[in-house]
């Protein structure tokens, strides 16, 4: 990438500021490129480096989210029914994400696929005769759609020592299992995939990134326009810039910024950190049994993003196995900010929510409280639930990325924890800001569509049209009602992202 610092000093005046130089950023900065070369598009990132939080390879689990393994997305009815269709919505998420980037591909704009995409076959496993009937309910309901058409199920050990030989090992022949395993997952570093974009947009756009710039404040001017206060952390530098539209992807740090804002729609908003660990493995003896990404239920009052997953990982050409993540607390809202952040980000706007919140969710309070407290020999127990005879000394524990729940106000509860990715959108449309987590990068190509549909809305479906179904062939049209566009998208995705299932 060129000498990004070179620009010392950001215009006055942009089209576009973009905060945060994460996968969301170089997404939309992107896109907005190919939709119009000549806006007038700024980044500013307040570290030294695109993609060094969320997006940063080892601050998530690398998992292309699209439903195939993660079954806390169908959820069992009270008539015993299965619900598949919020899977259904973020499989064709991470569909428009690989069509995107396939795009990229195409293009030349990226190169070399398998840096930052590689196939990995996604599987649920659980244990036990209640959890087994759930998970054949939910393969019998999922086979039925065209996006999960192939998921294969088994009870059968032999079968599962095919799938699953280091999680198979030792366990004794009257013991009650079940997987699904679909062999169109991925493996996705997203940060190798941001700082791809970012080289693009340095190289060959007029899109301008500026590193340790960090957005300190946001002041709605008369016109609807934004003026927005950043400091050069590097030169002790402070100016004011000037931007018609604004989007917020800085991570933890977005729910502050937003609430800069003083918009309506940031009102009771507040935010909850949740760090993690994960254990990790470079033995390749342990390596070789195991090529999948293995999820099973989240133990009782454990957040979604705590989900159990044994994970192959491959980040620059190395793989390596992954457990966890073990939930932890700071109140830092992101692994590079402040312990201030979350006492700071309490005001009388929201600290009802926050309250409501903690009161409505104690035993996830207990639960954090009790994460923290592990020893890694205590980590190593949990992990033998997957792996029989792991060893402590093969395993070393490595921090994750800082994520903050979304608190939103509640007429009945006050506040209420929610554990998805949301895009706030003022009434003119001339400010969006993304808070949440998972399934977050992943579905990040659809989040920036919508930000573009609430401020691009007529240029969309205009002048940008034909440029759009470029980019993105199935917009506009469902691959679950439609089994051609769904195999024939998978097909060119596969074909340009040099997928191997």
């Amino acid at each position: 990438m060129p000498d990004i610092l070179s620009k010392r000093t950001p215009k006055p005046k942009y089209d576009v500021v973009l905060i945060g130089g994460g996968i969301m950023s170089a997404t939309l900065a992107t896109l907005l490129h190919e939709f119009d070369p000549n806006l007038q598009i700024a980044i500013f990132e307040r570290l030294g480096r695109l993609a060094s939080e969320s997006s940063s390879a080892w601050n998530n689990a690398g998992t292309g989210h699209s439903a195939f393994c993660e079954l806390n997305y169908t959820v069992e009815k009270e008539d015993g029914t299965i619900d598949i269709s919020k899977a259904e919505n973020i499989a064709e998420q991470f569909e428009i994400s690989k069509q995107f980037w396939s795009y990229l591909i195409q293009k030349n704009y990226i190169d070399e696929p398998k840096n930052f995409i590689n196939s990995c076959p996604h599987m649920s496993l659980v244990f036990g005769k209640s959890d087994s009937e759930f998970l054949r309910k939910r393969h019998e309901k999922m086979i039925k759609s065209n996006l999960f058409e192939g998921m294969k199920f088994s009870t059968d050990h032999d079968q599962l020592r095919e799938w699953i030989p280091l999680i198979m090992s030792k366990r004794k022949d009257n013991e009650v299992l079940a997987a699904t395993k679909m062999d169109l997952g991925t493996d996705v570093n997203f940060g190798t995939l941001t700082r791809k974009m970012g080289r693009f947009l340095a190289d060959g756009s007029n899109v301008e990134i500026f590193l340790y710039h960090e957005a300190k404040d946001l002041d709605l001017l008369a016109d609807g326009s934004w003026n927005i206060k950043i400091k050069d952390r590097l030169h002790n530098h402070k100016q004011d810039v000037h931007a018609d539209f604004v989007f917020i992807g800085a991570g933890g740090y977005a729910l502050p910024l937003l609430d800069s804002s003083d918009i309506s729609e940031s009102a009771g908003y507040g935010g909850f950190p949740v760090s993690g660990e994960w254990l990790v493995t470079y033995n390749p003896e342990l390596i070789a049994q195991h090529h999948a990404k293995v999820y099973t239920q989240a133990t009782v009052d454990a957040p979604p993003m705590s989900v159990p997953h044994l994970d192959l990982r491959i980040i620059d050409g190395k793989k390596a196995l992954l457990f966890g993540p073990f939930a932890g607390f700071s109140t830092k809202f992101l692994k590079e900010g402040s312990y201030l952040d979350l006492p700071e980000s309490i005001n009388f706007k929201n600290i009802r929510s926050l309250f409501g919140a903690w009161w409505h969710n104690l035993p996830l309070t207990q639960y954090l409280v009790r994460q923290v407290a592990m020893t890694k020999a205590q980590r190593i127990q949990h992990l033998r639930e997957f792996v029989k005879d792991a060893k402590e000394e093969d395993w070393d524990l490595k921090i994750a990325g800082q994520r903050v729940q979304i608190i939103k106000k509640d007429d009945k509860l006050g506040g209420k924890l929610e554990f998805g990715t949301e895009v706030v959108v003022n009434k003119n449309g001339t400010i969006a800001s993304l808070l949440g987590a998972s399934p977050g990068a992943s579905t990040a190509v659809f989040a920036m569509m919508q930000v573009i549909e609430k401020y691009f809305p007529h240029q969309l479906e205009n002048e940008w049209k034909e440029k759009l179904l470029e980019i993105i062939p199935s917009y506009g049209q469902k691959l679950s009602e439609n089994k051609d566009l769904a195999e024939k998208v998978r097909n060119y995705t596969k074909e340009k992202l040099e997928l191997e299932y």
